[in-house]
C-alpha cells in the first residue's frame, strides 16, 4: 500500500482484478443451440460474440475448418461446429453467429446456429457424460460433462478437445502466411 496515496501496487491491484473476474466467471458457461441439442462453454473461453461475416476458404483443409475471418485487423480461423460433431450441415442465416474464443492461446471462431444465454451451473450439477454407443462415444470426446440447468441439460464442451493441435498448427500457418496479405 502506498503511504503517501493510499492505493495499492497496480501490480496487486491489476493481480486482484484478474482473480476477482475469474471467480466472477467461475460456474458461468455461454449456451448455444446446434439442431435439437443444446451445448455450453465455459464464459472465461468466449472473448466475444460477432455477427456472421463472409468466410475466406482456405484449401486443402478439413471440411470442418471453413476458413478466416479479418476482426478487426486479426486474421481468425473459423470452425463450422455442426461439422466437427460430424453433423448435417445447415444454411447459415440471420441467427447464425461467431463465437469467438480463445483456447491453447489461440483465437479462433465457431460457427453457431444460436446462441442462447448465458447461465450458472453449480459444480454439483455437472456429472459425466453417459458411455452408450459408437456415435455418443464420437461425441463424447468433446464432451466433458452434462450440466443439469432446471428441467435441462446442457452438454459441457471441452475447448482443449474441440480444437486439436493439429487443426491449430494449419490454422495458424495459414493464418501466418494471410497475416501480410488480404483475406
Amino acid at each position: 500500500m502506498d503511504a503517501i496515496t493510499g492505493l495499492n501496487n497496480p501490480t496487486e491491484q491489476d493481480e486482484s482484478n484478474a482473480s476477482n473476474e475469474h471467480d466472477a466467471q467461475k460456474g458461468k458457461y455461454m449456451t448455444f443451440k446446434l439442431g435439437s441439442e443444446h451445448f455450453a462453454l465455459k464464459i472465461q473461453y468466449v472473448s466475444e460474440i460477432i455477427c456472421f461475416q463472409a468466410i475466406t476458404a482456405i484449401p486443402d483443409t478439413e471440411d470442418y475448418i471453413k476458413g478466416l475471418i479479418n476482426l478487426r485487423g486479426k486474421i481468425i480461423p473459423v470452425i463450422d461446429v455442426r461439422l466437427r460433431f460430424k453433423q448435417e450441415p445447415l444454411e447459415y442465416n440471420d441467427r447464425t453467429c461467431i463465437m469467438v474464443i480463445n483456447v491453447k492461446s489461440t483465437v479462433v471462431g465457431l460457427i453457431i446456429e444460436k446462441i442462447a444465454e448465458v447461465v450458472e451451473i453449480q459444480e454439483e450439477n455437472i456429472l459425466p457424460p453417459p458411455r452408450v454407443g459408437k456415435a455418443d462415444k464420437m461425441q463424447n470426446k468433446y464432451v466433458y460433462g452434462i450440466g443439469k440447468v432446471g428441467d435441462t441439460v446442457k452438454l459441457l464442451l471441452d475447448p482443449d478437445k474441440l480444437i486439436n493441435d493439429a487443426d491449430l498448427s494449419a490454422m495458424e500457418q495459414t493464418s501466418d502466411q494471410n497475416e501480410e496479405g488480404e483475406v
